[in-house]
């Protein structure tokens, strides 16, 4: 028999997703799938190069439990240059990409029985990593305020046993970036209230103008020994399939992280950490700002596409690459015919009358939207978007074929 903590967690939402924007793709259907939280692109030559590099050399013997120390005083630059705030190699942790991260700060943060509040829609891994810690998941509903988490909504939702709140900007699934008004907001609360942050900026290098991302310990410094700070090259490398990510925050936790790392996958992959580390050592900004310019060209391609939308709201995509659709006005019309319309059926029809894979807003706990990634070819981009588009301008029958 299967150990009880397997029934906590399934297959993530987003990966089933994609499985299934495969098996209609394979069956012969044309499938354009929206599903990925990638960036279609080439490798960065410098990342190239380090990773030729090393194997030329040989290299493929066990580095230090938490990377490379070249490479984490090399983060602690990065890090320090983007928060303005002094940080030391012992403060960085080398992760097999952000869920480990996430996963790590879970499991040395959380005790049986602690809650962590969640905005929501959220991504699904941060529930159910802290849940396989122990934790309970709080969720904080921010569809009324613009997916933006309001002070007074987290204060509501704290109790004794309130350990951390979860801060996602720019935010998967919806896009929102939070101002630093949010952000300072937050990070008082955390202060007053003895509470961690896990502050998770995958996205930071996509906040679209005139919105910016700032590092929540650069507006709040003073509330730095509470944030822990996740973040991974998947993104703004493009660098989904390497795996390498990393953790900051205090040298206390950074070497609990260590012993327990040591214990699950002792150091990420010698050839990626190598890869990363002649990048920032050579760095040169021409990659990362035209894979930039390739979002931001996404970005508003979509958004004039989707501007076409008379049944639901045209999303406001301030960061990352999702366009988030909110269908509650949607839904609201199709109750007026007596059906009853959810996230789930929208994505089905998506995919049978449009050809469209997306991602249904119930694997972010919201049966009220879909994510649809930007991050593919432009071409085909334009195609899917058109055909979703028209697609969802004439759901307003019933959907009982699709439930």
């Amino acid at each position: 028999m299967l150990a009880q903590r397997t029934f906590m967690f399934r297959s993530s939402d987003t990966a089933a997703a994609r499985s299934v924007a495969r098996a209609a793709a394979a069956s012969g259907n044309e499938i354009i799938d929206l599903t990925a939280g990638e960036i279609w692109s080439d490798l960065a030559p410098s990342v190239r190069e380090g990773a030729i590099a090393a194997i030329r050399c040989n290299i493929n013997r066990y580095t230090d439990t938490l990377g490379l120390m070249e490479l984490r005083h090399a983060l602690a630059r990065k890090i320090s240059a983007e928060t303005a705030q002094p940080w030391s190699a012992d403060e960085v942790a080398v992760t097999s990409g952000a869920k480990q991260a996430l996963y790590n700060a879970a499991m040395v943060l959380l005790n049986p029985g602690d809650e962590v509040l969640i905005p929501s829609p959220y991504w699904t891994t941060f529930p159910t990593q802290i849940a396989l810690a122990g934790g309970k998941p709080i969720f904080v509903d921010t569809r009324h305020s613009n997916y933006v988490p309001r002070v007074p909504d987290l204060i509501a939702a704290i109790t004794p046993k309130t350990k951390a709140i979860v801060v996602n900007t720019p935010n998967n699934p919806t896009g929102t970036v939070y101002g630093r008004d949010t952000l300072a907001g937050i990070a008082t609360l955390a202060v007053e209230r003895n509470l961690w942050i896990i502050f998770d900026e995958c996205y930071g290098a996509f906040a679209h103008a005139p919105y910016t991302h700032d590092p929540i310990v650069s507006v709040a410094p003073r509330a730095r020994d509470r944030i822990l700070i996740v973040n991974s090259f998947s993104k703004s490398l493009a660098l989904t399939g390497w795996r390498i990510g990393y953790l900051a925050g205090p040298s206390a936790v950074i070497g609990a992280v260590k012993a327990l790392q040591s214990h699950t996958t002792s150091n990420p992959n010698v050839i990626a950490q190598h890869a990363l580390l002649h990048h920032l050592e050579t760095r040169s900004p021409i990659f990362e700002l035209r894979l930039q310019r390739h979002v931001a060209n996404a970005r508003a391609l979509g958004l004039s596409i989707l501007s076409a939308l008379t049944l639901v709201p045209h999303p406001a995509a301030q960061g990352g690459f999702y366009f988030y659709l909110d269908l509650r006005g949607l839904q609201q019309r199709t109750q007026a015919n007596r059906c009853e319309l959810d996230a789930d059926s929208v994505v089905n029809a998506l995919l049978m009358d449009a050809g469209v894979a997306t991602v249904s807003g119930t694997a972010f706990g919201d049966p009220t939207g879909i994510r649809l990634s930007y991050g593919i070819d432009l071409e085909l981009l334009d195609k899917a978007l058109r055909r979703l588009t028209a697609t969802l301008n004439e759901l307003t029958f019933c959907f009982a074929r699709y439930l």
